[in-house]
């Protein structure tokens, strides 16, 4: 970041419209290139509950969830889309557009920024498909469909994080690419998606609450599903979230320019 735009007048303004500008042209690309363009951003977490919903309603006798079951896992998976997209192009956000890193004179926080916002785009589009189910599968709706925002804002704030820690250290170190993929493939399991967090016995329930996705799919839910409604996971999320926040605010500032040197 160029001395001259500290401080400047208008700097947030520049800033919230290169924002914009990058994220419709990340869409854009996205979508001109793709003969189905909407559909793809609905049709994987759609997969993955019909899947889920036959095996575990269908194969086997379930025994976690709630019903309807298909809504309890559409309600998990749309966000979780969101995030796992999110984190595996945090891995290169640097070096895919490393000449523009380089050049530009905006805060480079605005590469993380901008998957984290075309991607929660995305997510809000696919939002009509759950209220479709939601509707047709009779699935009644609460108070607690208030939480729904806060729900976003935490993770948000949760993947900003996660985006200003992974992407420089993915920098430094490529190795982190393949083991982001990883840990994504197994968070898949160790978070709240095909069970609630009622649903898991200790010492994983104690364990389970400090997973910051435990308390973010709890808001997502409550609003479909009252009884799911537990304070415990949704304020370790939240102090998770912000610590998160800071520690990736920390690390982006000291390593930042290390960073440009290795691009």
């Amino acid at each position: 970041m160029s001395s001259s735009t500290v401080g400047s007048p208008g700097t947030p303004r520049r800033y919230a419209h290169s924002l914009w500008l990058l994220s419709g042209r990340d869409l854009r690309v996205r979508y001109a290139t793709s003969f189905l363009g909407y559909i793809w951003s609905v049709l994987d977490p759609l997969v993955m509950s019909a899947i889920y919903w036959f095996v575990f309603t269908q194969v086997f006798q379930r025994s976690v969830g709630e019903d309807p079951y298909i809504v309890f896992l559409i309600v998990a998976l749309l966000p979780w889309v969101w995030f796992n997209a999110s984190v595996g192009d945090f891995t290169h956000a640097f070096r895919k557009d490393a000449r523009l890193v380089k050049s530009t004179a905006i805060p480079r926080s605005i590469w993380i920024n901008r998957i984290v916002l075309s991607k929660g785009i995305e997510f809000l589009f696919s939002l009509p498909v759950l209220v479709l189910f939601a509707v047709f599968s009779g699935a009644t709706v609460s108070w607690g469909l208030l939480w729904f925002p806060v729900a976003i804002i935490m993770q948000v704030v949760l993947l900003v994080g996660l985006g200003l820690l992974v992407a420089p250290l993915c920098v430094l170190y490529s190795d982190l690419e393949r083991t982001t993929g990883l840990v994504l493939r197994a968070l898949f399991y160790a978070s709240p998606i095909i069970y609630s967090f009622r649903d898991l016995p200790e010492p994983f329930h104690t364990i389970g609450a400090f997973n910051p996705l435990a308390g973010i799919f709890t808001l997502y839910r409550v609003g479909f599903f009252p009884d799911l409604w537990d304070p415990v996971p949704v304020l370790v999320s939240a102090l998770m979230c912000l610590g998160i926040l800071a520690l990736g605010m920390w690390t982006f500032r000291g390593l930042e320019a290390t960073v440009l040197k290795e691009l």
